[in-house]
């Protein structure tokens, strides 16, 4: 399973690095209006600021802090789990390890996450049953089994390029599944 997962990693990987610049632009202004339109009824929303060719959150950030949105951002802690802060705008962002940028807010804690009513979650690919392929380190699996534990039900969105939705990725027991896939083109849901 880990090298069926490590192969699709890469491959995935390599795919996003291809993408032009242009291209993930346009892919980033679409999902901010996708991601605007499902945190209309959620008034704290979990995030994360993109890195690399992650499809863009930058604008989708802003967006949701235009409308008056309350947005977390994750802060990695040292065992890999995640801690959240207020996001207060790109200015109040400030470069972490793992070429991250968190914010420079206090800290709420790594329960946070547990009074959002929608997380948006990176992701490299999910596949039609809503199992999602992540970078291997497990901060989100962690989220997840902490909103699980507390008996939270926030909306589960992972945000994606349209060919990183899958028919199928490779699962193991603890991963668990997600309710959407965000892409340029919409909302998929999933499951």
């Amino acid at each position: 399973m880990h090298n069926e997962k490590s192969a699709l990693r890469t491959r995935l990987l390599s795919e996003r690095r291809a993408l032009p610049p242009e291209a993930r632009e346009r892919a980033a202004e679409a999902l901010a209006g996708h991601a605007g339109e499902l945190a209309a009824a959620a008034a704290t929303v979990a995030a994360y600021v993109s890195v690399g060719a992650e499809p863009g959150t930058r604008p989708l950030l802003d967006a949701l802090r235009a409308r008056g949105v309350r947005v977390l951002l994750p802060v990695l802690m040292a065992d890999n789990d995640l801690d959240w802060a207020p996001y207060a705008g790109p200015e109040a962002l400030a470069p972490a390890g793992r070429g991250l940028l968190e914010p420079v807010g206090g800290r709420l804690g790594p329960q946070a996450v547990t009074e959002v009513g929608l997380v948006l979650l990176p992701g490299l690919a999910v596949d039609r049953r809503g199992l999602r392929l992540g970078r291997g380190g497990g901060s989100y699996d962690r989220v997840l089994a902490r909103l699980e534990r507390a008996g939270a039900r926030p909306v589960l969105a992972v945000l994606l390029y349209e060919h990183e939705l899958l028919e199928r990725v490779p699962a193991e027991p603890h991963d668990r599944p997600v309710d959407l896939a965000l892409t340029p083109s919409g909302t998929h849901r999933l499951g």
